[in-house]
């Protein structure tokens, strides 16, 4: 049988039938009438013909040269008593199972595990994070073949952006990876757990800055001369304020939903799902979070739906309302009216906390209005079912009292029982 040619093996032309070439030693082309070309070897396996689909003919295909290639390869394999048919199953099957355990498929399965008992945001932001900074330099490594060294070059790269942060949650997340995987059966050790040591010590967090009862004063001054500007944001202004009469958390004000508010009961229930809460809600340490509107906090929110109340969200991205203001906004108007570096959004918190303290209230009346966790569950579930009308009280001699202090009132409150 003569060998064919490349021009052969191009002009073949389709016919009612298929057909083969041959090229010799059981190397042959196969035309199919709709004009495709198939490459196939045929060979015997203890006297058994068996046949091996070597690759298909077609533009960036497999040429006669490649094929002549591939069918000197599986004789090989014949010669050495291997059946290339086996051969072929085998690796396909080791190269299945490679791809299973790498490090990236086994993250999204643990993932897609876990994430229905997280919050959105916490699933999504955790996935943000191992897609960006893991993903790109262990993604495809078999898990097995990831050693320390790996993990620690990752997360020695955002110590030096100063992501400490970042960092640490980025170390649970692999090492939480791992742990699946060392419960599925994929790695016997966990080498996210041996590097510890070796990382740059996070810097210690400083105390959120806030203002003394005696600058209070001047603060809210301040900020009523700026809301009076006609480039004042009604929208950025109502959070601003809003934070202060409530003392929740920035990202609650910030995320704020419309659905959430009930201005006739004077009643903000913040979910527990919400984007922004802290804690985690399968291990029951974040539940709703009841917030006590004041008079004026109500006034504020009915002013602000004539603007927002055609949207979700209370506090709509100027750009976009899908989206929420930033994290910076209200930074940036405690920055404006001279007060950076002396308050912060989380500041509007301890300043509550301190002025109602010295007015005489429960510390457990104040827990639950900082919507920190109780240890104890009981105290926790008491603390919802009883402090509301305490707590209703309170929040409004709160917003009186920054009332009163603004107009010129008396500063810091003498330290009395609360009736």
């Amino acid at each position: 049988m003569s060998k064919l040619t490349a021009t052969e093996v191009s002009k073949a032309k389709p016919l009612e039938k298929p057909y083969k070439l041959g090229d010799g030693g059981g190397l042959y082309l196969l035309v199919q009438p709709n004009g495709a070309k198939y490459w196939r070897l045929k060979y015997r396996v203890a006297g058994k013909e068996k046949l091996l689909a070597l690759g298909v003919y077609e533009a960036g295909g497999l040429s006669l040269a490649q094929a002549r290639q591939k069918a000197i390869e599986a004789r090989a394999q014949l010669t050495d008593g291997k059946d290339p048919s086996a051969e072929r199953k085998i690796a396909k099957r080791a190269k299945m199972q490679a791809a299973a355990n790498s490090f990236e498929l086994v993250a999204r399965e643990y993932h897609a595990a876990q994430s229905p008992t997280w919050t959105a945001g916490h699933a999504k932001q955790w996935l943000t994070n191992i897609e960006r900074h893991a993903f790109p330099v262990i993604g495809a490594k078999q898990i097995t073949a990831i050693e320390p060294l790996d993990i620690l070059d990752i997360l020695r790269k955002l110590e030096k952006l100063g992501i400490f942060e970042t960092r640490d949650r980025l170390g649970q997340s692999i090492s939480s990876v791992f742990k699946y995987a060392i419960a599925t059966g994929r790695v016997k050790y966990n080498p996210a757990a041996d590097i510890r040591a070796a990382l740059v010590v996070r810097p210690k967090a400083e105390n959120f800055a806030c203002i003394t009862a005696a600058e209070l004063p001047a603060f809210l001054r301040a900020a009523s001369a700026y809301q009076g500007m006609a480039k004042a944001s009604p929208i950025v202004f109502a959070a601003f304020r809003l934070l202060l009469l409530t003392a929740v958390r920035t990202s609650e004000i910030r995320f704020a939903k419309w659905a959430d508010f009930d201005l006739e009961a004077g009643l903000w229930v913040v979910p527990a799902e919400q984007q922004g809460r802290k804690g985690r809600t399968n291990s029951g340490a974040r539940r709703d979070h009841t917030v006590l509107l004041s008079t004026q906090a109500v006034a504020i929110l009915r002013d602000l739906y004539k603007l927002t109340g055609h949207g979700v969200y209370v506090f709509p991205n100027r750009n976009d309302g899908t989206r929420v203001i930033s994290e910076n906004t209200i930074l940036k108007v405690i920055e404006i009216i001279g007060y950076q570096g002396k308050m912060t959004g989380h500041g509007f918190r301890s300043l509550a906390r301190t002025l109602l303290d010295e007015m005489g209230y429960r510390f457990e009346v104040l827990e639950a209005m900082l919507s920190h966790k109780h240890e104890s569950q009981t105290v926790a579930a008491y603390a919802r079912a009883q402090y509301i009308e305490e707590r209703r009280v309170m929040m409004q001699r709160w917003a009186d009292y920054l009332e009163s202090v603004e107009a010129g009132g008396e500063v810091i409150p003498f330290k009395r029982m609360v009736a």
